[in-house]
């Protein structure tokens, strides 16, 4: 996809949606942390929640340190991979306090460093908290990028490599959030939603979905 098409597009999405954020509940830097920690492979819906009831009882590296692990098992159990995220938010957790008084770091060098957190998720807090201009390319940007020839790539990373160098700057703050939620609700794996796009006519997706026609009953006259 040519970069006249790529501006069109996002300026569309822009306009459908001026001020795109995350869809994960949060009212602190450290609690969207956790809250992407758990979402690795569950639903935001789901994260929400367990973090609306967890928050109100634990919701700073203290706090949440000292349920251990089988006190904050408890209230993220109804997540994927539970016990595997709670060892690592009560790791993150000691780590925050010993390493970086209590706050969550600006650097990804350092937030990676963070158990449990992986590029993506590093890339979700520098952009969402941070206002960097990142893109966390996860499997429904994975899906956009490549079915729409935005940025195709065969791995995560060559679809974020190439999301940085194509999509214009203006765009590149709020691109993350955009095709998070298109793939999300309009460009869904099995079935998306083409007749209803607001940028099929600029996607080079071959096999775009059609619109469903019903088909109208015969009416019989009487004699």
């Amino acid at each position: 996809m040519n970069r006249d098409k790529v501006s069109a597009l996002f300026a569309r999405l822009k306009a459908a949606n001026p001020a795109p954020t995350t869809e994960l509940e949060y009212h602190t830097t450290f609690e969207l942390l956790v809250a992407v920690i758990l979402s690795a492979q569950a639903t935001d819906k789901s994260v929400n929640v367990a973090t609306r009831v967890l928050f109100k009882v634990a919701n700073t590296p203290q706090a949440i340190a000292a349920l251990g692990v089988p006190g904050l098992s408890r209230y993220i159990r109804t997540i994927g991979l539970f016990n595997a995220k709670a060892k690592n938010i009560i790791a993150t957790c000691k780590a925050l306090i010993e390493q970086h008084g209590s706050e969550v770091p600006r650097s990804r060098e350092a937030l990676e460093a963070l158990p449990g957190v992986g590029r993506k998720t590093a890339n979700v807090i520098l952009n969402t908290a941070f206002g960097e201009p990142t893109i966390a390319v996860d499997t429904h940007i994975f899906r956009v990028a490549n079915r729409t020839g935005i940025a195709k790539g065969a791995t995560v990373r060559a679809v974020e490599d190439k999301l940085l160098k194509v999509v214009p700057e203006e765009f590149r703050h709020d691109a993350h959030h955009w095709l998070i939620l298109h793939g999300r609700y309009v460009c869904i794996a099995r079935k998306p939603k083409c007749p209803e796009c607001i940028i099929r006519d600029l996607c080079e997706y071959k096999q775009k979905t059609k619109p469903v026609t019903v088909p109208v009953p015969r009416v019989t006259r009487r004699s």
